[in-house]
């Protein structure tokens, strides 16, 4: 801005006269020109008129504005080259450059010279048909196919390859159709093939399974789309179950992070001294003193959330658009620690980083991506404490240049995700071994120390454990030798801090504790975790108060709903004074609050500027049962207002679950014709997906009885259809989660309705076993012990 700002300066002033035009030259040149007391005024009179006018310009120029309401577009990063080469050139090759391309010459990386790859029985074979590169695996079909490779994903570790399907004739070459991703991966380090198996599956995957290459979870559309291009618009049609994908780029560019750059480019492009006094320079500012415009922009992608909007655009405040999920036990550990791929922003948000302003540009160039510092110079280039503070041997007690001297190494331990991509926990904490002991969490310590006993692993233990995720797995598994072990390792690096640190370290509790407690159903957690809730963010940040609010809520715990309207009233005397993930949580609890209570607490929430709390609040207010309380304009208020959740539920439009979960909405309404409709397009549009089938059979079978003569036959005999098709579909999920309890209990009730009875108290005694505290599985199996006696 600033060149382009005193080149105009230049331009400008070229542009008017002298002052001195119109002087004979013998006037400029003589010493005393005649008339000079004269002219002087004159002169003067001349210059202040130009002064004003160039003065009027500048101002005119300044107040000049773009009118409001422009919508600016995506130009692409061409646009943006010739004022932005530094950016440009770190830029090239970066992982957001890499994050996506067409298969090429120059961009395949795995080896497709007619080789084969074997897994699970299968032979692959990767091989090239002219320039095209071609992979003969299994497919949708169970047979094995010839498929073509049009798209490499990613660059390092690893790259993936993807293959078009279902590509209709005459749909645009602008136009992407339904995309799969393989399985079979190269890994970009050893320069080899590999298998990405799930990794809680090491059976092979069977073509019906949702995993399996060809399935939904593999879907490049709903898994993986929206984060590795620009601008794109999935364009799912659930009435053919057909894609129209497009995008403005391919990779991830410029304008991911910027926003539309039309607007910026006119008014860099424009005749001006100023950017403009309505859109400034016409891109969102992330260079602000608040971190949030910067980090809400890079955590829509950083992110493990749930979509409510898919029209997030740079800047925009980030749960208008998401829902970040809480510290679930599937995906972090009790202590906020990563265990499953988090994605990073859900660890960032809970660190005394995130807590004291330090945002994501602190240690990443924003257009290479790559630390700004190597080695300890990450973090010391920020932590300018007196020396011999923290990177000497007196603070990590390791030898300098180990990794148990590398600040990462301890206070951001790594976690493999996807067989061979090491990701680093951003929460930033300070190792705890004394939490390992007390509730098994694991600790950066133990994450190398460990490895001191794995002598004593079994032989066929000691081959196949590569890294401390393994451990804790076959642990967790009830593995009592490697989870000895652990506890041994534990016990010994807790020692070491208490010695090197003192005790006083462990002050206050850590959240962790209590939830670790009240998940094991301690007595007095309940307690804890109440006071949790109250705590501040120092103590417990928001994602882990929102985690222990939704916990109490879903065990049923009479405290819960108490806290919910404390948090609730909160919000209502001030808004946006409670955390909107805290207030999400808090309002649904409100499910199983009585419907005035719910009307009464939460219907002046139904306005909430906040996307997340407005549907939240809306769709409790229909599935607590309070809707068929309301009449009037409220009734209608709320009837309109459901549209916004059905909108943020379509943005999953391609998954069965996104149109169950409207239906269901419906139903609560007394809709069923349009929820009849909403199951059928579930079905349709994901139809190995169980759930609407019975979901959708059960409603017929309500609504036989009241509809006269054949339609309600054909209701009936629908429904039979319906729970024949789902049978199966249970029967896999069963197969492939046999330590699932709800999974065993919905496949011994639909044997049970099937009329196979032996096999249905087979799996509902199962679920009981498996969750013996749940009452509801203890009751179906008494209940089917008396039918089947009294059938006797």
């Amino acid at each position: 801005m600033y060149n382009r700002a005193c080149s105009t300066t230049v331009v400008m002033v070229f542009r008017f006269p002298s002052p001195l035009a119109g002087f004979p030259p013998n006037i400029l040149l003589s010493k005393n020109p005649p008339h000079a007391k004269k002219s002087l005024p004159i002169a003067r009179l001349v210059v202040a008129g130009i002064t004003v006018l160039v003065g009027a310009l500048v101002f005119g120029d300044y107040w000049s504005a773009e009118p409001l309401g422009i919508e600016p577009s995506y130009v692409g990063r061409a646009a943006c080259i010739d004022c932005h080469q530094e950016e440009s050139e770190l830029y090239a090759g970066s992982d957001h450059d890499l994050a996506m391309d067409l298969a090429t010459e120059e961009t395949v990386l795995g080896d497709f010279n007619d080789v084969t790859f074997e897994h699970d029985g299968l032979v692959n074979r990767l091989f090239r048909d002219g320039d095209r590169f071609m992979v003969r695996t299994e497919g949708e079909d169970g047979e094995m196919h010839d498929f073509h490779v049009k798209y490499v994903f990613g660059i390092r570790p690893l790259q993936n390859y993807m293959v078009e399907f279902d590509r209709e004739e005459g749909q645009s070459e602008d136009e992407v159709a339904r995309v799969q991703v393989l399985r079979i991966t190269w890994d970009t380090e050893n320069k080899e093939w590999f298998y990405l198996r799930p990794p809680d599956v090491p059976e092979k995957l069977e073509p019906n399974d949702p995993l399996h290459w060809t399935g939904i979870a593999q879907r490049w559309q709903t898994m993986c789309a929206e984060c590795h291009s620009t601008n794109l618009q999935e364009k799912f049609d659930p009435s053919t179950a057909h894609y129209h994908t497009t995008y403005s780029e391919i990779d991830v560019s410029c304008e991911a992070c910027h926003g539309p750059g039309s607007l910026h480019v006119d008014l860099a492009n424009r005749n001006s001294i100023f950017w403009d006094r309505n859109y400034g320079y016409g891109l969102v500012k992330l260079k602000v003193e608040s971190t949030q415009p910067q980090i809400q922009t890079c955590a829509p992608c950083h992110s493990r959330r749930g979509v409510l909007d898919e029209r997030f655009r740079p800047g925009d405040n980030y749960h208008d658009f998401f829902n970040l999920e809480r510290l679930q036990p599937s995906t972090y550990y009790d202590d906020g620690q990563i265990k499953d791929e988090v994605y990073v922003y859900g660890s960032f948000i809970q660190s005394k980083m995130y807590h004291q302003a330090v945002r994501c540009t602190d240690c990443h160039d924003p257009h290479s991506l790559k630390l700004k510092h190597s080695g300890n110079e990450t973090c010391t280039s920020c932590h300018q404490h007196a020396a011999g503070k923290y990177d000497v041997p007196s603070h990590h007690h390791h030898e300098p240049g180990t990794p148990g001297a590398m600040c990462v190494d301890c206070h951001m331990p790594e976690t493999r995700y996807m067989a061979i991509d090491p990701r680093r926990d951003h929460s930033m904490r300070v190792p705890r071994p004394d939490l390992s002991v007390k509730i098994g969490t694991p600790n950066s310590c133990s994450g190398c120390h460990v490895e001191d006993r794995k002598e004593k692993l079994p032989e066929e233990l000691q081959a196949t454990f590569d890294e401390y995720a393994d451990w804790i797995l076959t642990a967790s598994e009830g593995n009592e030798t490697v989870a000895k072990l652990i506890a041994e390792t534990d016990k010994w690096c807790d020692d070491a801090c208490v010695e090197w640190y003192g005790k006083e370290r462990l002050t206050p509790p850590h959240f962790g504790e209590t939830i670790a407690a009240f998940r094991r159903g301690e007595p007095d957690s309940v307690k804890a975790m109440v006071r949790l809730i109250g705590q501040s963010n120092e103590l417990a940040p928001e994602i882990a108060r929102a985690t222990a609010l939704a916990e109490l809520g879903q065990a049923g715990v009479p405290e819960a709903l108490g806290k919910a309207n404390q948090i609730v009233t909160a919000e209502r005397a001030q808004t946006n004074s409670v955390h909107p993930l805290v207030l999400a949580a808090a309002i649904g609890i409100y499910e199983v609050a009585r419907p005035q209570q719910v009307i009464q607490d939460l219907f002046p929430l139904i306005d909430h500027p906040t996307r997340l709390i407005r549907t939240e609040t809306i769709r409790v207010i229909i599935s607590s049962g309070a809707f068929r309380e309301l009449a009037g304009s409220r009734r209608t208020q709320v009837e309109l207002a459901s549209e916004q959740v059905r909108d943020s539920m379509m943005v999953a439009a391609d998954r069965g679950g996104a149109h169950m979960g409207w239906a269901i909405l419906l139903e609560q309404q007394g809709r069923t014709d349009e929820a009849v409709e909403a199951y059928e397009t579930a079905i349709r549009v994901e139809p190995l997906a169980t759930g609407a089938r019975s979901n959708l059979a059960a409603l017929l079978e309500g609504l036989a009885p009241r509809s006269p003569g054949e339609k309600g036959m054909q209701m009936m005999m629908r429904a039979e259809q319906l729970r024949r098709e789902e049978l199966p579909l249970f029967a896999r999920d069963a197969k492939v989660a046999p330590n699932n309890a709800f999974v065993q209990y919905r496949y011994g009730l639909s044997l049970y309705l099937s009329g196979d009875m032996d096999a249905a108290l087979e799996h509902l005694q199962k679920a009981a076993d498996l969750e013996p505290e749940t009452e509801q599985y203890q009751t179906a199996v008494r209940l089917i012990k008396e039918k089947m006696e009294s059938d006797k």
